[in-house]
């Protein structure tokens, strides 16, 4: 068993001073920004995804301590951990893991935390459960808990279910903020490379009015004039 100080140790001993002003600036600490006051080490996902793997066996309430950092490599290591455990929990432990995670969504508050492990959580979880919470989420007033809404789908898109998917871009089709254009379209996008005639569908009679942001991520992978007739107003 590890704790949440041996993480915390791993991780500041790879840690990179010279990546902290990069990570500040992409993920927007700014004030008034979206991860204003997040703080960062200067350690890569893949770095801090191999401490994940190496402390699967973490209590999870030790992970629930690392969630409450003001360090995100180390709420992002505690989450990865969680993902880990998943794959190897059974139903009950996968309920607790599910629950935690829910309970936490204020600590999973920046795009990259929710994108590395919702679907591998929340999506994992519901597929063959009511999706009801999907749609609660959706309806929230918490930015992240939205971006997990739509983001939880992407299991079920791998597996050719998109139903969900298009209903909840359908909610957020509309949203103001740009995390949340740039996740829907980025979902929309992940139907398309499935089912590029059921992506067309859900466009046609929306198209005109989206945001260009999210039409533009749906649209990525179609053809030069493809993007130019769904561009047009």
């Amino acid at each position: 068993m590890h704790t949440a100080q041996e993480i915390e140790n791993a991780m500041r001993a790879v840690a990179n001073p010279e990546k902290i002003k990069i990570l500040s600036g992409f993920f927007k600490t700014g004030k008034g920004e979206y991860g204003e006051n997040d703080i960062f080490i200067g350690v890569p996902v893949p770095v801090t995804r191999a401490i994940a793997k190496s402390h699967r066996d973490t209590p999870l309430a030790e992970l629930v301590q690392l969630l409450h950092s003001p360090v995100h490599e180390l709420r992002m290591a505690a989450l990865l951990c969680m993902v880990e455990q998943f794959k190897h929990a059974d139903d009950n432990q996968r309920t607790v893991l599910y629950e935690t995670y829910l309970a936490h969504t204020d600590c999973i508050n920046n795009w990259d935390l929710v994108d590395l492990t919702a679907a591998q959580i929340v999506g994992a979880y519901l597929e063959h459960r009511d999706h009801a919470p999907l749609y609660r989420l959706a309806q929230s007033k918490l930015l992240w808990e939205q971006r997990i809404a739509i983001v939880a789908t992407w299991q079920w898109i791998r597996r050719g279910h998109f139903d969900d998917t298009l209903a909840l871009a359908d909610l957020l089709l509309h949203h103001g903020h740009d995390l949340i254009r740039k996740a829907t379209g980025w979902m929309l996008r992940e139907v398309g490379k499935k089912d590029k005639a059921r992506l067309c569908q859900f466009l046609d009679s929306r198209y005109r009015d989206m945001p260009r942001t999210t039409l533009r991520y749906a649209i990525e992978r179609f053809t030069p004039e493809e993007r130019r007739h769904y561009m047009q107003r």
